[in-house]
């Protein structure tokens, strides 16, 4: 049996040579081995006992070699040594262990990916949409910032207000998004193994990011500003 059973049936005691009672059949425990995981990546420790093949046969039987030989050359030998121990035996198939455990998590994977994808898309909508209201309000303080040049303002001061006033946009909408994953990413909870949904590095990579993007999708409009011609922008 593996130590969650041991821990929870026999506490503080050597389980070894106790008799165990399963359905109609008595067995006496030979062994505690590590608890693994069974079925996937995210369960929980739960109790688990093996009995030996003869006991209790299934045809789906696995195998695990450790070798430094690659899949090409231990699936022949592995063929033979069944053939010589029964001929009607075969594998069904050989594979690594590393390609074993991506089947398992392939539902993970493809779920994080599709979550990836839209997370990417949602970043450039975010972007486009920032760098379009910011373009629309330049052009519509074309007089002002002309009346700002006029009396004196540097191109510096008229880029950093313009930048400020996005960035004053981004942030509320950070905020915002920020409260809404946080509660939201609970649902993310199945989809990772030895994260956690509120990882500090993920929202810290996020806003970085975010910030990156905001920062260029501002600069543009900004740039634009300090190029207004005051003469022109007050004859307008």
């Amino acid at each position: 049996m593996n130590e969650t059973m041991a821990a929870q049936f026999w506490r503080g005691e050597d389980p070894v040579g106790k008799l165990l009672q399963v359905k109609d059949r008595t067995m006496r425990v030979a062994g505690v081995v590590r608890t693994t995981k069974y079925r996937s990546f995210m369960e929980a420790p739960r109790p688990f006992f093996y009995v030996p093949l003869r006991q209790n046969f299934s045809a789906g039987v696995a195998i695990f070699i450790r070798t430094p030989q690659g899949v090409e050359t231990m699936a022949p030998a592995l063929a033979s040594e069944l053939h010589a121990l029964d001929p009607a035996l075969a594998a069904r198939e050989v594979i690594t262990m590393r390609e074993a455990v991506n089947r398992s998590t392939s539902a993970q994977r493809i779920a994080v990916t599709l979550l990836g994808v839209c997370g990417v898309l949602a970043l450039l909508l975010a972007a486009v949409g920032l760098y379009g209201v910011m373009s629309y309000a330049v052009s519509q303080s074309t007089r002002e910032l002309g009346l700002r040049m006029a009396l004196g303002a540097s191109p510096t001061a008229v880029l950093r207000m313009v930048m400020s006033h996005g960035l004053t946009l981004t942030t509320g909408g950070i905020v915002l998004g920020a409260a809404a994953a946080l509660a939201l990413t609970r649902q993310l909870a199945s989809l990772l193994f030895n994260v956690s949904p509120r990882d500090p590095l993920a929202f810290a990579t996020a806003l970085g990011i975010m910030t990156l993007a905001a920062l260029i999708a501002c600069f543009f409009p900004a740039w634009k500003a300090t190029q207004t011609d005051p003469v022109r922008a007050l004859r307008d």
